[in-house]
């Protein structure tokens, strides 16, 4: 249940919802819990006069936030200053990892609403592009600036894997590209301007596919060399429709330029790596990337790491180099939706990489003797003994394991902060 309450009222402890498209605001997500005074001085603002929020998610009423009973003194006890202390080790270890399971799922959901949010803005823009070309345009900035925001915060982000069904292919696969794109960037360290730019040409690299018939917006080994040339079309209308959105020209090149090869290899200009610019090289390759791990017959799909093994042996030459190297270290040697073989002979999916130690993700692991809704993610980084031997196809899997794990025929990306809401299990897991 919902009410309105005047900004004037607003308390900490309060759940409130933003009717407010997701680039509108620089909150995590819409719907959320005051934590601070500061939040409430940003919704302030925002220039809203009532918004509405949920009583029933509120930790307390807004009369009694706002004059708080100060509570008695009371001496601590041994078990207040120290819960744990009256527990026995099992207890402790039961109440330590519920901690950290429900941080965990807290985790899963906060990536998970952002990404909704973000393909529903998405689709929004799309949709306004025909009639409302500059409308479309202000939804893809808002969307990009709104991404950037959560982005450029102190501190390493990492690249996680979604559990979620990915929804419509497109606008995963113009997420997937956005998304890493933005993060190469951001280790590049491109300006605010060049990040923008970017961000809006990835989001809207493949939009001059809507112009082609659907049989052929994606290629296909039996195209005649007739569709081949309608195919490869989309890259023109691409640069129409930015065009008719009002896109600057670094969005625009982005567009234009995101199948050109560094070895001149690509299409449409075969322009080569020195007539590319830096935004349409990083996108080139993550546009590659993601188009090898989620195809449009899933069938063709290859995984993560055997994406990243192709490009580096069969196709390092055409992307730049110390792009493709950086591209590496961040996605780590077994990128996320990996899945591997520890060292231990346990089977596990690879969550998310920190870009800091590339070899040392975070993993689920089977375990077939807890549920999968109570498994809990192991930071290898963690264990200087434990690392990972091997990569698998999900059908090398034993049954069981195939089942436990349920690998996503589609990877979906996503971002957050390194360490975000999880404890290190280290200690309960190699037990």
């Amino acid at each position: 249940m919902s009410a309105t309450i005047e900004i004037g009222q607003l308390r900490v402890g309060m759940f409130v919802h933003l009717d407010l498209r997701w680039w509108q605001h620089p909150f995590a997500l819409s719907s959320f819990q005051i934590s601070s005074p500061e939040q409430i001085e940003t919704i302030r603002g925002l220039g809203l006069q009532r918004l509405r929020w949920s009583p029933d998610k509120t930790i307390a009423e807004p009369a009694a936030v706002q004059a708080p009973a100060e509570p008695a003194a009371q001496p601590p006890t041994a078990a207040s200053a120290n819960d744990e202390s009256a527990l026995s080790p099992a207890e402790a270890a039961q109440v330590h990892h519920r901690q950290a399971l429900a941080e965990q799922r807290a985790a899963d959901r906060l990536c998970e609403a952002q990404y909704a949010e973000a393909g529903a803005a998405w689709r929004d823009a799309t949709a306004r592009l025909r009639e409302v070309p500059e409308a479309a345009r202000e939804a893809t900035l808002g969307l990009t600036r709104s991404l950037l925001s959560k982005m450029m915060v102190d501190g390493e982000m990492c690249v996680r894997v979604l559990t979620e069904a990915a929804g419509e292919r497109s606008a995963a696969h113009a997420l997937n590209v956005s998304v890493i794109a933005l993060l190469m960037g951001r280790s590049f360290g491109l300006t605010e301007a060049e990040l923008m730019d970017m961000g809006v040409g990835a989001l809207m690299h493949d939009i001059g596919k809507l112009d082609l018939p659907e049989r052929v917006r994606h290629p296909d080994a039996h195209f005649t060399a007739a569709e081949h040339t309608q195919y490869r079309d989309h890259v023109a209308h691409g640069v129409a429709q930015g065009q008719r959105m009002g896109l600057s020209a670094g969005a625009l090149l982005v567009i234009a330029q995101h199948h050109e090869m560094a070895d001149h290899s690509g299409f449409p200009l075969r322009l080569g790596l020195d007539r590319m610019s830096a935004a349409a090289r990083i996108v080139s390759l993550v546009n590659r990337y993601d188009n090898l791990c989620n195809p449009a017959t899933n069938a063709l799909a290859l995984t993560p790491h055997e994406s990243l093994s192709l490009i580096f042996a069969q196709a390092r030459n055409k992307f730049d180099a110390s792009m493709l190297n950086a591209f590496i270290r961040m996605m780590g040697v077994y990128p996320p939706g990996s899945v591997v073989q520890l060292t231990d002979d346990r089977y596990a999916s690879v969550v998310s990489v920190n870009s800091s130690r590339p070899l040392k993700p975070r993993v689920r692991v089977a375990d077939l003797d807890v549920p999968p809704a109570q498994s809990l993610l192991v930071n290898l980084e963690a264990h200087e003994n434990l690392g990972i031997r091997r990569s698998l196809q999900p059908k090398q899997l034993p049954a069981a394991v195939l089942a436990y794990l349920a690998p996503r025929p589609r990877v979906v990306y996503f971002f957050e902060p390194v360490g975000v809401a999880l404890h290190d299990l280290a200690a309960e897991m190699a037990a």
